[in-house]
């Protein structure tokens, strides 16, 4: 049987579910201790949510003088939920995914409450173990890839995440990946200290969500935010041949539990494979 055509029974995982009442500083905590990249929250085991890394990256910065701890998992913009059930089909759920570019489909049993979860590492786990193609990385892969430097401040870096509504930023000196900037990055940094010690809010916003920073603008920015993307990145970022079978880049974004991956050729940096990449592969 073709892989797209497999029941999605198959490959339903059990999430990590928070309570609406459940605290902005918890959900961190379980986040981080689970080593997820969200959170399921339900109410009576029916899902009415989902809070990603994302998320709470961005309300730390929304909270202003409003203490941390008086956040509930309530108080998150819940986002509308994408739902199917065990019968559905692996190319059902990955042009779901596709069309909506989501993560993460909610599974729903008959009376409507949690089954379990369906994500794109379900997926490209999937298409690593029942999948029979040995396409290359180099026809998946994107070559337009958003690079900041080590040098750049971390806000800059995350205005490009959110600008571009990406997930990662690879960090790249001489043409070469030397590190990787996901949300993941900024959840546990005390980021609201220092910018309350640093900057005026305000001026936090518009460096953030302004659209083509000129240089002269980020050179006055720059003594506002001491840390620098050295600072969070993860060195030594997990790499892939262009050459490579996809499987190879799959097998590497499981082991190492990454979404993606910086594309090498001759040791430069020519390209970036995800796994939302895979799910597209699944859709068509």
């Amino acid at each position: 049987m073709n892989i797209k055509d497999l029941k999605l029974s198959e490959f339903v995982t059990k999430p990590i579910t928070v309570s609406p009442s459940t605290s902005l500083l918890k959900t961190r905590e379980i986040i981080l201790q689970k080593k997820v990249k969200r959170v399921i929250v339900t109410d009576k085991n029916h899902p009415i949510g989902v809070i990603t890394e994302k998320d709470i990256a961005k309300k730390i910065y929304e909270l202003g003088t409003k203490p941390i701890k008086s956040v509930k998992a309530k108080d998150f913009k819940l986002k509308k939920l994408y739902t199917l059930n065990k019968e559905n089909s692996v190319k059902e759920c990955a042009k779901l995914m596709k069309k909506h570019r989501i993560s993460l489909v909610i599974i729903l049993n008959k009376n409507k409450t949690l089954a379990g979860i369906v994500s794109k590492t379900n997926l490209a786990t999937a298409f690593l173990t029942k999948g029979t193609d040995s396409t290359l990385v180099s026809k998946v892969m994107k070559t337009d890839i958003i690079t900041a430097a080590p040098s750049d401040p971390i806000l800059f870096v995350e205005s490009l995440l959110l600008k571009y509504g990406i997930s990662r930023i690879i960090i790249k000196r001489n043409q070469k990946p030397v590190g990787v900037i996901t949300f993941r990055d900024f959840v546990p940094a005390k980021i609201p200290q220092w910018i309350a010690e640093s900057a005026d809010p305000k001026e936090v916003q518009e460096y953030k969500f302004k659209k083509g920073l000129t240089e002269t603008h980020a050179n006055q920015m720059n003594y506002l935010f001491p840390f620098h993307a050295t600072d969070i990145m993860s060195t030594n970022p997990i790499t892939v041949n262009k050459d490579n079978e996809v499987k190879v880049a799959i097998t590497k974004m499981i082991k190492y539990n990454i979404s993606g991956l910086p594309v090498l050729n001759n040791s430069r940096l020519v390209g970036i494979i995800t796994k939302s990449d895979i799910v597209s592969t699944l859709a068509n």
